[in-house]
């Protein structure tokens, strides 16, 4: 299948010189961009999905929060089945604002506002005249977004899936070409493992061309499995795992410490059906064992919780949080409070 995509080099070609037209427009000023008045750091990658931008902005949200900045969340809104600027609620579901979106309000609450727009200039001009104490907008998935002009970027790329090793879309992922990265401020290497060490972020430092300082390395830190409803299970031996995220890999390869795990596969972003859940209580229900449970990611979480009447007592469904640990984080916190005190 991999090798197909390379015939397609020629739309490839025509994409990605669009794409590059349209970049140098915005460069010589011909198409206008919106500046925000505001201090406002971009989260983005160049790659469709899956580079680990959802953990990186949650990070960054709870950092400055808690330095008692007034911060606000914008985000397209993902698969949501609305329009238009919305600000999401306690009461906001998956549906309304996105799961991302929701994720955010889910773990922060009234420390952030979380507002989604499919056209950042709007989403900006709301937060502005309803959160006149906001100080701070973190872009969710905006790098491409060039309507729009943010104070700082830091661009995503995953540990085994680098930008410069990619190609452009339909032959790779890429958004655009690699060399967009320069327009970034700092680049995160996601998803590194654990052990990894000075030479090997050396390696890929030389390799990403970048300005050495301003790359960053984080790696994932699994959570505690949480019940979606009052549950407990003593020992697991069996595993069915349901994802609708881009890359379910390093879930799965955590997760096999437990024992067996039996994985279904949704596309990224995936809207749950009531057929869908009935689908997968009847796989878990063919597991001989009764040491078994069902988890899921806390983003498929967000779209599973209207679920009530399927998510019960009866099923032992789990969701797995997940944190990033930043390697020289205190560095990497300095620079974005540089960033911040500037203004």
């Amino acid at each position: 299948m991999k090798r197909l995509r390379f015939l397609l080099f020629p739309i490839g070609w025509c994409y990605g010189t669009i794409t590059t037209v349209r970049n140098w427009l915005y460069e010589l000023g011909v198409l206008s961009s919106y500046n925000i008045e505001l201090k406002s750091i971009v989260i983005g990658n160049l790659s469709t999905g899956g580079t680990g931008k959802t953990p990186l902005v949650d990070y960054i949200l709870n950092l400055l929060s808690k330095q008692g900045h007034q911060v606000t969340a914008l985000s397209r809104g993902y698969g949501r089945a609305t329009r238009g600027v919305i600000v999401a609620d306690q009461n906001s579901t998956s549906s309304e604002i996105g799961d991302e979106p929701l994720l955010y309000k889910f773990r922060h609450g009234e420390s952030v506002n979380v507002v989604v727009a499919e056209k950042r200039k709007q989403g900006v001009e709301l937060i502005l005249s309803d959160f006149p104490d906001n100080d701070i907008v973190i872009l969710d998935d905006a790098f491409q977004h060039r309507s729009i002009t943010a104070g700082l970027s830091i661009l995503t790329t995953s540990y085994n899936d680098l930008y410069t090793n990619d190609f452009i879309l339909p032959v790779g992922n890429l958004r655009e070409y690699n060399s967009g990265a320069k327009r970034a401020d700092m680049v995160m290497v996601t998803k590194c493992p654990t052990e990894i060490d000075e030479e090997d972020m050396n390696r890929i430092r030389k390799q990403l061309n970048f300005h050495n300082d301003l790359v960053f390395f984080s790696s994932i830190e699994y959570g505690s499995l949480t019940p979606f409803q009052s549950y407990q299970k003593s020992e697991i031996r069996h595993v069915l795992l349901v994802t609708g995220i881009a890359n379910p890999k390093p879930l799965i390869n955590h997760l096999s410490h437990l024992g067996r795990v039996t994985h279904i596969k949704f596309k990224d972003h995936h809207d749950f059906s009531a057929a869908d859940i009935d689908k997968i209580h009847d796989k878990f229900g063919t597991f001989a064992t009764h040491d078994k449970i069902i988890v899921t990611t806390e983003k498929d979480f967000m779209r599973l919780k209207k679920f009530d009447t399927f998510i019960n007592g009866n099923f032992p469904w789990f969701y797995q949080p997940i944190e990033i640990n930043i390697y020289h984080e205190t560095k990497f916190n300095k620079r974005l409070e540089e960033y911040v005190a500037k203004f």
